[in-house]
């Protein structure tokens, strides 16, 4: 149940909300997960990997957007122009992947 500080009433949440809600949470998840095995991840792509550490860093990136659409979601915080802040951020780094991943496939860069 959901309390409406400001009239102090107390409203139910629809299924949809429920559902809307659980998914939200599954997906924060997930996307936690993938953060940690990017994060993990990184290291090895200093090296070998050059042009995965801009896909890694646009994974992390989509990992806080999602956590960022949970918080909001549940009201619990604002974000407002944050997540497309962060969604902005997130296509340069995937072009800069494709552009490095280019160079490397060339011979541009060693």
């Amino acid at each position: 149940m959901q309390l409406n500080a400001e009239r102090g009433v107390i409203l139910a949440l629809t299924p949809y909300e429920w559902v809307y809600g659980i998914s939200q949470i599954s997906t924060l998840l997930l996307s936690a997960v993938a953060g940690i095995i990017a994060l993990s991840l990184f290291s090895s792509a200093k090296n070998k990997l050059y042009p995965w550490r801009y896909l890694l860093l646009s994974l992390i990136f989509f990992a806080v957007v999602i956590a960022l659409g949970v918080l909001r979601t549940f009201g619990v915080y604002d974000v407002g122009p944050w997540t497309h802040i962060l969604v902005g951020i997130i296509l340069a780094s995937l072009i800069a992947a494709l552009i490095t991943q280019i160079e490397v496939s060339r011979g541009w860069l060693k």
